[in-house]
């Protein structure tokens, strides 16, 4: 039967949760769309879906089943308990294949759907007459199942079925068939290791002596483990005088505040869908500290030659070249080189899937080449010369030809064989002076034009390396670092939704509720 939203409305805390989680691991299959094994994302999804249909019969209700054979007077506890006089009792009883159903707090209407309980086969149990009386028992589904010996087949197989549903099993016996081959070869053998989903009620202990009763509950748990379950509790009751009722109303209650075995499937149904899932992904990524976002520059301004260029830009500068150097074209092979080491690195540990995933998310070898070339093609290249040194230069010259004439006035009386005159002791230290002004010009414009021409090669380097910064941080670390982090986000979805429950309660030996 298909389930159909819940028509108690709202969802409870436990279907809300539950229902986060498949979230989180729908939203890590949708993100990770086309990087996960196809084999492995239909069963998840698959998986995801079954549990919201399940979801959607809610898995907040305790179900209890009440099972017996014939004359053990299940109908009748079923009414004490409930304190209704609503399931068929006496003669009626073994002619219907019918379950009864009594339900606190809330209509369970999906769940009683599901488990193919008849609508004029349920009562609500928890009115405003009852105020919190009932409270206790909020939650609970109390199932009255047909008589499990009955001759009619029918009634067999809706025991059958709905046995592996339910969150505890009450068997009911009586005194005078307690030890019938019929309970205990067709079904108590059969649920060892499940023992904490029973519970067994001597009904009508009312019909046996006081003084026999200790030795007859202690009979019925020597039976139990000679079945070979252990620690299965034992109690007794009598619906027509009330003994026991209320202990096992107690007992129901504590099963109640239990999670549901229906939450426990549910919530290991969708650990193990997070765990298919995580193993699709790999325990980290890189952070953007690691890419190697520096050593992808380093190889793109080799394969565009900046650092030839700006050595060449220097020459020219300095004096020492003479042709103005320009970027050509760079090699596509060298480019496909620096982007398969970025994929190499950037991809470290990343499953296969996920690995050509980024090599698609990359932009090609030719777009890369192209963005480098017109990157640079904006730098600017200015190869003209140093203006301090030329001014220095020319100072130097202007002070070389001064010393030069200082030198022709010092030397103008040796020349003409006249007498000395009053410059002939200021020419020759201004001579001095000019000449070593001139070399200190002349050696200061050289170290000008060094440093100017290193720092033009600087600016160069710099714009450069900045132009490749912003191609390698647009083409290369931008659409890397998108999906490292939806693979991040599919990580932890994972991790989120993969809380893993303790282990269920009930029986688990067969399709559930949730």
């Amino acid at each position: 039967m298909t389930a159909t939203p819940a028509a108690s409305g709202a969802a409870s805390g436990e279907t809300t949760a539950l229902t986060a989680r498949v979230d989180d691991v729908v939203r890590a299959l949708a993100l990770a769309d086309g990087r996960l094994d196809p084999d492995v994302a239909d069963r998840i999804a698959a998986a995801m879906a079954g549990v919201r249909e399940r979801l959607a019969l809610g898995v907040d209700h305790t179900v209890v089943a009440l099972v017996g054979g014939t004359g053990s007077g299940k109908s009748s506890l079923f009414n004490a308990v409930s304190g209704l006089d609503f399931a068929d009792v006496g003669v009626r009883r073994p002619t219907t294949s019918e379950v009864t159903a009594c339900v606190w707090g809330t209509t369970a209407s999906a769940l009683l759907d599901w488990l193919g309980v008849a609508a004029d086969r349920r009562i609500e149990r928890e009115s405003a007459l009852d105020a919190d009386s009932e409270a206790a028992l909020r939650g609970l589904v109390l199932l009255d199942l047909p008589d499990h010996d009955s001759i009619e087949d029918a009634h067999r197989e809706v025991v059958d079925r709905l046995l592996p549903m339910a969150d505890l099993l009450v068997w009911v016996v009586d005194p005078q068939k307690y030890a019938d081959d019929a309970l205990h070869s067709g079904y108590l053998r059969r649920l060892v290791g499940h023992e904490d989903a029973m519970v067994v009620v001597l009904n009508q202990i009312d019909t046996v002596p006081v003084d026999l009763r200790g030795r007859l509950e202690a009979d019925v748990a020597r039976l139990l483990r000679e079945d070979g379950l252990v620690g299965v509790p034992v109690r007794t009751a009598s619906a027509r005088t009330g003994d026991g009722v209320r202990d096992l109303r107690h007992l129901l209650a504590d099963v109640a505040a239990r999670r549901s075995t229906a939450a426990v499937r549910v919530g290991a149904e969708i650990a193990d869908a997070a765990a298919l899932l995580g193993h699709q992904v790999a325990p980290g990524e890189a952070t953007r500290a690691e890419l190697p976002a520096s050593a992808a520059v380093d190889a793109f301004a080799r394969a565009a030659g900046l650092p030839a260029v700006a050595a060449a830009l220097e020459a020219v500068v300095r004096g020492g070249g003479r042709a103005v150097p320009s970027f050509g074209a760079v090699q596509p092979d060298t480019v496909e080189i620096a982007r398969s080491s970025w994929l190499g690195a950037a991809g470290a540990g990343l499953p296969p899937r996920w690995q050509a995933a980024l090599a698609e998310r990359l932009a090609s070898a030719d777009d890369l080449r192209r963005g480098v070339d017109a990157r640079l093609a904006d730098v600017g290249i200015a190869a003209r010369r140093s203006r301090g040194a030329l001014v220095l230069t020319l100072a130097a010259a202007v002070a070389a030809v001064g010393a030069v004439a200082a030198g022709l006035v010092a030397a103008w009386p040796l020349l003409s064989g006249g007498a000395g005159s009053v410059t002939d002791g200021v020419a020759l230290p201004l001579t001095l002076a000019l000449v070593l002004l001139a070399l200190v010009l002349g050696a200061t414009a050289l170290l000008v034009r060094r440093r100017d021409a290193r720092r033009r090669a600087a600016i160069v380097q710099r714009d450069g390396r900045a132009g490749l910064d912003e191609i390698v941080e647009r083409l290369l670390v931008v659409p890397t670092l998108d999906l490292l982090s939806e693979h991040r986000e599919v990580r932890e979805l994972a991790v989120a939704a993969g809380r893993r429950e303790p282990p269920p309660a009930g029986l688990g030996t067969g399709s559930s509720p949730a």
